[in-house]
């Protein structure tokens, strides 16, 4: 059993065995979970996306050394892109340039890995950073994998979110098709000390200028869900995602950079879409772990043998899916 109190006085290895629970959903962690939940909904959630090699692992290093050393908060990273030298997937130099926050308490470092599947990775991606706000770290850092649904995923569970592209990796506009600019909120060119910055700087410019979302939209379960007000403050200005260049092998921009997480941070507080992402966030939780447990409920009340007879009646195309499933939940 995980003693939730040791996780409320910072005890890192009670956190770091409740992590590993939370990472293979035991029952212990869902008791700590629900134990931790009424101490959560104080930090700053950050998630860093892009595309492989962007540089985002370099960039979390330079984001967590200087909340650290500049701003005193306390840092937790849950580093889930496989890509990542958390994660033993590539050359180690990130970790190297990590040393100067080796054995400092304030910072924790948790590697999270995808194994070719993003199923069930966003939740117990939330269940993480549930845990860590509820042991006081102020900022949470999540850096993900980079590629269609843990993009979204990233975006409905961050308050804010980095999009990170670099100079010279192909089709400028290619983000842009993509859909980057519905779930940025601040845009990083990072490597932006190599050729081709102005070029990328350019395209995202007029894509901005061209349109600028007013609202996020995510589809949930078939269900498009707006993290927006419903009824949008006429004294609130418009988020427009600011592009912040930056070279994160030597913290060139980096520093620009945090004071734009502040601005949106301050934007997001002033306008009351702070609380509507929080709403949002914990109404997607809660529809997923309904679906969960739905799930195991109907495995749990139907046969394996009946499920297969009726999927091999699928198979032989006598039967189709809409019958069956009518049929199964009888």
């Amino acid at each position: 059993m995980i003693n939730s109190q040791s996780i409320l006085n910072g005890d890192r290895l009670a956190l770091t065995r409740l992590l590993t629970q939370v990472e293979n959903n035991t029952p212990a962690a869902r008791t700590a979970l629900i134990e931790l939940f009424p101490h959560t909904g104080k930090a700053h959630l950050i998630g860093v996306t892009g595309a492989p090699g962007a540089g985002k692992s370099s960039l979390v290093n330079q984001l967590a050394l200087h909340y650290r050393k500049t701003k005193e908060k306390r840092v937790a990273v849950i580093a889930v892109d496989p890509s990542s030298p958390f994660t033993g997937g590539a050359v180690l130099g990130d970790r190297v340039r990590m040393r100067d926050l080796s054995g400092d308490p304030g910072v924790f470092i948790r590697s999270m890995a995808s194994r070719g599947s993003l199923g069930g990775l966003a939740q117990s991606t939330a269940n993480m950073a549930q845990v860590f706000d509820a042991a006081g770290f102020d900022i949470v850092i999540i850096e993900t994998v980079g590629a269609g649904q843990s993009e979204v995923d990233v975006a409905r569970l961050a308050h804010t979110t980095l999009v990170v592209e670099a100079p010279g990796m192909g089709d400028d506009i290619q983000a842009i098709k993509a859909g980057i600019l519905e779930i940025a909120d601040v845009l990083v060119i990072n490597k932006a000390d190599r050729p081709g910055v102005e070029n990328t700087e350019k395209a995202l410019k007029s894509m901005l200028e061209l349109a600028h979302p007013t609202q996020r939209v995510f589809q949930h379960h078939g269900t498009f869900m707006s993290a927006a007000l419903p009824e949008p403050q006429t004294d609130a200005r418009l988020w427009i995602p600011p592009i912040q260049k930056t070279v994160s092998i030597n913290g060139k921009g980096i520093t620009e950079l945090v004071d734009a997480i502040a601005r949106h941070v301050q934007h997001l507080t002033e306008s009351g879409h702070w609380v509507v992402r929080d709403r949002t966030r914990l109404e997607a939780e809660l529809d997923a772990l309904i679906h969960e447990a739905l799930m195991l409920r109907f495995r749990e009340n139907v046969p394996q043998k009946q499920y297969d007879d009726m999927f091999e009646k699928i198979m032989s195309r006598s039967l189709s899916p809409l019958e069956a499933v009518r049929l199964l939940i009888r």
